[in-house]
């Protein structure tokens, strides 16, 4: 099938489920209607297609939307280049670390309800937190390597420090280090475990930073997602689906997708170097492990309604998840004066997204946000908030334009930094007022 075929197809199919989900957010009558050139538009286009002719990626499929209406929603490329399926606008992704802003809703949903403190100790709800040691690398004198000792936590870890990523936790695939490695000893991201399992495995392990010193990249959204389990009884898959989910009329979002939309699955090009492609979980099965920091699969529609509702103050076509106050809290800065990074938040891994005041940014409950207009090489304003997948998708609300972009696509974690960089500079040049 020639490639001029496959954009005639996937052409047609954007029109089909473009008109489905205009039911959901509008269309705009033409992009100008809602400040953007439709002639600057082009070179988003332009620049997508390119790169899926010279194969340096399968597809993508782009949402942009302001003032609650959709000015730009395209599909490029291959669902499957292998199979030569053309994407189309309603293909399912796996979207990774974006499933962390549906954990922090959650939480902060309990919150309102009273059934969850933020400044509480993580212990009151997952008592086998208590009595937490913290790792400390030291140089043993005789042998002259490096040894780990533990000293106790000189604080509680609190629902805050989860929701920041101040907890000490940390991710065992990101760096290497003495904790990282018993991280990687104990198997943490087993996926045969369950999410209790999972937490009682962390809690024997030594943290690896004293709680609220240190912004470090871990599994703090996972254990949100088991406090979230014990306060509500009932699974994290299902809580979202019956809180979130459904409410919001999120038809294709979940930890698994069902039989009869497998065939709706984007996946990774095979790599020319190995002759494979790039490994990816199989998301047509329930899993036993809900993963409250990179479990969900999603469509850019779906995920643009719920960057509405939080660019709604919490609200959705008369649906009410959360309070605008909440909203404020979420999104603003909750990083403490004075807070270190670890080796992992400075390097190219997060680049300009990174939420340092080095980047102007910081960190809210859920999501990075902006604080500077400056500082930063990639556009934005500042009180945008963000996040990304290790997949290579990505998302920003900047409220101050009233701007959602989505970018879906499946790329190994090296190239994603380029097409998040990328579909910024391409958004915000096309945008006129």
């Amino acid at each position: 099938m020639k490639f001029r075929n496959v954009i005639c197809m996937s052409t047609i199919a954007t029109c089909i489920a473009f008109s489905a989900f205009a039911q959901g957010l509008p269309k705009a009558s033409q992009p100008e209607e809602v400040g953007f050139s439709s002639e600057r538009l082009k070179r988003l286009t332009g620049t997508f297609q390119a790169d899926v002719e010279r194969g340096a990626i399968p597809g993508a499929v782009v949402l942009v939307a302001r003032n609650g209406k959709v000015a730009y929603f395209e599909a490029f490329g291959f669902q499957d280049r292998e199979k030569k399926v053309p994407m189309k606008i309603d293909a399912i992704f796996r979207i990774a670390s974006m499933t962390k802003p549906f954990t922090s809703v959650a939480v902060m949903m309990l919150a309102e309800e009273g059934k969850i403190q933020l400044d509480d100790p993580v212990l009151i709800y997952l008592p086998e937190f208590k009595s937490l040691q913290v790792g400390v690398e030291k140089i043993n004198a005789a042998t002259g390597n490096p040894e780990l000792s533990l000293e106790p936590a000189r604080r509680e870890m609190t629902v805050q420090d989860l929701l920041r990523h101040t907890s000490g936790l940390t991710y065992g695939i990101f760096g290497k280090s003495l904790v990282k490695q018993a991280y990687v000893d104990a198997k943490l991201f087993d996926p045969s475990q369950t999410l209790a399992e999972l937490v009682s495995k962390l809690s024997k392990l030594p943290l690896a930073y004293q709680p609220g010193t240190t912004w470090d990249y871990g599994m703090s959204t996972d254990v949100l997602g088991r406090i979230v389990e014990v306060v509500s009884g009932t699974s994290l898959d299902q809580f979202i689906a019956d809180r979130i989910v459904k409410p919001l009329g999120l038809a294709d979002t979940g930890f698994y997708i069902t039989e009869e939309k497998a065939g709706r699955v984007a996946e990774p090009q095979v790599d020319v170097a190995t002759g494979k492609r790039p490994p990816m979980p199989d998301v047509t099965k329930r899993p036993n492990w809900m993963a409250g920091g990179h479990g969900l699969v999603t469509t850019a529609a779906d995920y643009t309604r719920f960057s509405q509702m939080l660019l709604n103050g919490g609200e959705l076509n008369g649906v009410r998840l959360l309070a605008p106050k909440t909203i404020e809290i979420m999104t603003s800065d909750q990083l403490p004066p004075g807070i270190s990074f670890s080796p992992v938040a400075q390097s190219q891994a997060f680049g300009s997204l990174a939420p340092t005041p080095e980047e102007g940014q910081g960190f809210g409950l859920g999501f990075a946000i902006r604080k500077e207009a400056g500082r930063n090489p990639l556009p934005g304003s500042p009180g945008e908030f963000y996040w990304t997948g290790y997949y290579g998708t990505a998302f920003w609300v900047d409220p101050k334009q009233k701007l959602i972009a989505v970018l879906m696509i499946q790329l190994p974690p090296a190239q994603g930094r380029h097409y998040r960089s990328l579909i910024r500079n391409l958004v915000y040049q096309a945008l006129m007022n």
